[in-house]
C-alpha cells in the first residue's frame, strides 16, 4: 500500500507504522457507562493483541484508551488537531516513542496551536483515511461523530461498533 501523506504534513516517530493494519478509535465526548465499560475491555483487548490503533485521541474516552494502549507493546499513531511543532511531549509518550512504537502525525502547520472543531473535522478525515477500518466506540444522537460514522458508511470504510440497551430503540423513546 502506497500512504499520500498531506503536503507539509509533520511527524515525530516512526512513519512506518502507516504501512500496519491500522484501526481508527473515536468516541464522542459523552459516552453511556455501559459503552464506557465494553470500550475499556475492548482497549484492553487490542493492547493484549498487539493491534495497532490510530486516533485524535481528543475525548475523555478516547484519552482513557491511549492511557490503556501505551502500557502495551503495539503501534500507536496519534494525531492531534493541531501542530506538533514545539508540542510539549507528554511523559507518558516518551518511551513509545523513543521504542519506535509510537507515531505523531499532524497536517498542521506551526501557527495552529489550539485544536478547533475544523482542525478537529479534518484530523478526523486523516486518521479515517489512514486506517483500515473504523471503531466508534460511542456517537451522540445528532453529534459530529454520527455525522461523521454516517459520511464513512457512505463512502464505505468498514466501521465497528459497540451496542448498548441505550440506543434507541424502533419505536422507543432511546431514553
Amino acid at each position: 500500500m502506497t500512504l499520500q501523506l498531506p503536503p507539509k504534513a509533520k511527524s515525530r516517530g516512526d512513519l512506518n507504522l502507516l504501512e500496519k493494519t491500522l484501526t481508527a478509535l473515536f468516541c464522542s465526548k459523552r459516552c453511556p457507562g455501559d459503552l464506557i465499560l465494553k470500550t475499556y475491555d475492548l482497549a484492553k483487548a487490542m493492547r493484549n493483541a498487539g493491534a495497532p490503533v490510530i486516533g485524535g485521541f481528543q475525548t475523555p474516552m478516547e484519552k482513557e484508551c491511549l492511557r490503556l494502549l501505551l502500557r502495551g507493546s503495539q503501534p500507536v499513531v496519534v494525531c492531534p488537531a493541531r501542530s506538533i511543532d514545539n508540542m510539549r511531549i507528554p511523559r507518558d509518550w516518551r518511551d513509545p516513542l523513543n521504542a519506535g512504537r509510537m507515531l505523531l502525525l499532524s497536517p498542521f502547520p506551526a501557527t495552529v496551536r489550539r485544536p478547533t472543531a475544523e482542525t478537529a473535522a479534518r484530523r478526523n478525515d486523516l486518521v479515517a483515511d489512514l486506517a483500515h477500518r473504523v471503531f466508534i466506540a460511542h456517537a451522540a444522537p445528532g453529534s459530529k461523530t454520527e455525522a461523521f460514522a454516517r459520511k464513512l458508511a457512505q463512502a464505505g470504510k468498514p466501521l465497528l461498533t459497540l451496542t448498548s440497551p441505550r440506543q434507541q430503540k424502533p419505536g422507543g423513546s432511546g431514553r
